[in-house]
């Protein structure tokens, strides 16, 4: 997919494979809440991996919570059609979606290490 839109969307909000697959996840029951705890059961994943996971999802406007329990929400019509694209791009080309997951990743890995201490994030 070349839709730089799209692509924008993914950098912005999707930072890692594992956010990705928490994220589809979700969709996959859209109405369904889920404990912190069922995440981690259902995608093998640390605690930590997906509460920092979650976190994102939530600043992105991608999911919400209610009383420790968090659920597919896109906070508007542009991040639900986001994420259409995004499992329809996951379906049809998982390969290169995971690659662009990662590249992202490495370049801000990289940024991140030419940071100084005192620099503001």
């Amino acid at each position: 997919m070349s839709d730089p839109g799209f692509l924008g969307l993914v950098r912005q909000h999707v930072r890692s494979v594992w956010t990705l697959e928490l994220l589809l996840l979700m969709r996959s029951q859209p109405d369904r809440l889920w404990r912190a705890e069922e995440l981690v059961r259902e995608l093998r994943a640390s605690a930590a991996l997906v509460a920092d996971s979650l976190g994102r999802l939530q600043a992105s406007g991608l999911v919400t919570s209610l009383h420790e329990t968090f659920g597919f929400g896109p906070r508007t019509p542009e991040l639900a059609r986001f994420c259409d694209q995004l499992e329809e791009f996951y379906r049809t080309s998982p390969v290169a979606l995971i690659n662009l997951i990662a590249s992202e990743s490495r370049v801000q890995g990289l940024a991140d290490a030419f940071k100084f201490k005192g620099d503001p994030k």
